[in-house]
């Protein structure tokens, strides 16, 4: 389970930021499965790479069929509510060698999986869209669409499909979803755009191999300075 401690406020999203992962060895230690980092704690991401392209993944090879209906559904409701998806989103869950990429480098088991708009239980107008889930639910990752067109990258403890579901249904599940200052806690920003999420996560399961028993010499020199911005006091770089 995440450890409840959360990071600093970011201004211009009101919500507390944190980011959600494992342990990198001896560099970052993990005292449950996840732990919540605080977003200024981690390691700068180099911007330029964000381009909508995947480059640093091989880029975007064509898009599935499948993938595209799949996501046109997701897109037509948003479209509906005057919300439109990330076109960096877009083109990664759509591109047939990109889509899956995060569930194959997940040391925890996250896997893909893409929901309806889920509405917002603090903002009216806004909503949630799910894309990836840990294997026991322990933390799951939002985009986070406001009508103004701004958009990021959220986690929560919470299941918002299931939580709607179950009030739909009168079930109890010791989450109210009107008390706001219960559920804007249980919300985090962690990353200002999808692919810089991705780039950031990819990242570090990569390392979590690399620092677990795999060879570090073996990492490109950008996975191995990511890692020594955790570097303990003497530790050779």
């Amino acid at each position: 389970m995440p450890d409840e401690r959360s990071g600093s406020v970011l201004p211009s999203t009101g919500f507390d930021a944190a980011w959600c992962a494992t342990d990198l060895g001896e560099y970052r230690a993990c005292r449950y499965t996840y732990e919540r980092y605080p977003y200024e704690s981690l390691p700068p991401l180099d911007s330029s790479l964000f381009t909508g392209a995947f480059q640093w993944l091989g880029g975007a090879q064509g898009p599935d069929p499948e993938q595209v209906a799949e996501l046109n559904d997701v897109a037509g409701d948003l479209a509906s509510k005057g919300l439109s998806l990330p076109q960096d989103f877009v083109t990664f869950q759509t591109s047939a060698n990109l889509r899956g990429s995060l569930d194959e480098v997940s040391v925890t088991s996250c896997w893909t999986d893409i929901s309806q708009p889920l509405p917002s239980p603090v903002e009216p107008g806004s909503f949630l869209v799910r894309f990836l889930r840990d294997q026991q639910d322990c933390v799951i990752w939002y985009l986070y669409l406001r009508p103004s067109g701004e958009t990021f990258v959220v986690h929560s403890h919470l299941d918002y499909e299931y939580e709607l579901e179950a009030r739909r249904d009168r079930e109890e599940t010791g989450n109210d979803l009107d008390d706001m200052r219960e559920q804007r806690a249980a919300i985090l920003w962690c990353a200002p755009s999808f692919e810089e999420f991705a780039h950031r996560f990819w990242i570090e399961n990569r390392l979590w191999y690399g620092v677990n028993g795999g060879d570090l010499s073996q990492l490109e020199p950008q996975l191995r300075d990511y890692l020594y911005h955790y570097a303990p006091p003497g530790a050779s770089a």
